[in-house]
């Protein structure tokens, strides 16, 4: 059980980057979920929900619900699939736009601020070993 040293590290990281992270999106009036979905969709091309889901950390259950949240909103929009009719698209609608445009970038400057605490070195080795972790399983 040489792992579990591991596995308690890589979810106390967890933990502590959402408890830096989550204050900073509710001053943006939005959910870690939220912010996910509308980074994702920011400056892209409608997407499937499938693709959506592929894409971000929200799983398919609660998806629908915030993906029906961030519609009434009028933050995103969902039209049928041209090609195929059994699916939908789903896109930002230009509110949703100018939404990302605000967000993304004072967000991404707010991580920079903890981020920068690592050297490049550091931040490479961090990935290599995430990314190697991440496709053991």
């Amino acid at each position: 059980m040489k792992f579990l040293p591991v596995l308690r590290e890589l979810a106390l990281a967890y933990q502590a980057f959402e408890r830096y992270s989550a204050p900073d999106m509710k001053v943006l009036d939005l959910t870690p979920t939220q912010f996910d979905i509308i980074a994702t969709l920011g400056n892209q091309p409608p997407m499937t929900c499938k693709e959506l889901g592929e894409k971000t950390l929200v799983t398919k259950g609660t998806l629908t619900g915030v993906l029906e949240r961030l519609e009434m909103k009028g933050i995103l929009e969902r039209k049928l699939n041209p090609k195929d009719g059994r699916s939908q698209m789903i896109g930002l609608t230009k509110d949703g736009q100018v939404l990302f445009e605000k967000v993304f970038p004072h967000h991404l400057e707010y991580l920079e601020k903890a981020f920068r605490k690592l050297s490049a070195a550091e931040m490479a080795e961090i990935q290599v070993s995430l990314k190697k972790l991440r496709e053991i399983f």
